[in-house]
């Protein structure tokens, strides 16, 4: 039971967003993440907040296929560091998103 509801409580973290013609899912950082991330690059933020994908293997390696390759944390470091246009508008995202957060608890403490 306890492990299927820290994935309740991580999916409901997550939202999907489009960059460069691919999905790309991101996790917005908790309050705790959001104090580990004032210092950090935007690297670090997407590498640390990115959950999920739907890319091709094409996309991924020259001369790969049409199939869609699964989101793999390890794929995902190891192609991440040569794709400098997806940084910034991933951080971007997960940086709205937890500014999203952060307005929606201030405001229903409004009320």
């Amino acid at each position: 039971m306890s492990k299927a509801l820290v994935e309740k409580i991580l999916r409901a973290r997550e939202q999907r967003v489009e960059v460069g013609g691919r999905a790309y899912t991101i996790r917005r950082p908790t309050d705790a993440d959001a104090l580990a991330l004032r210092d950090s690059t935007a690297l670090e933020v997407v590498s640390r907040h990115v959950v999920g994908w739907s890319v091709r293997e094409a996309d991924l390696v020259p001369g790969g296929s049409d199939a869609e390759v699964p989101f793999s944390a390890e794929v995902w470091a190891a192609w991440l560091p040569d794709q400098p246009d997806l940084w910034e508008p991933l951080a971007t995202a997960i940086f709205d998103a937890y500014a999203a957060h952060v307005k929606a608890r201030e405001d229903a403490a409004k009320n």
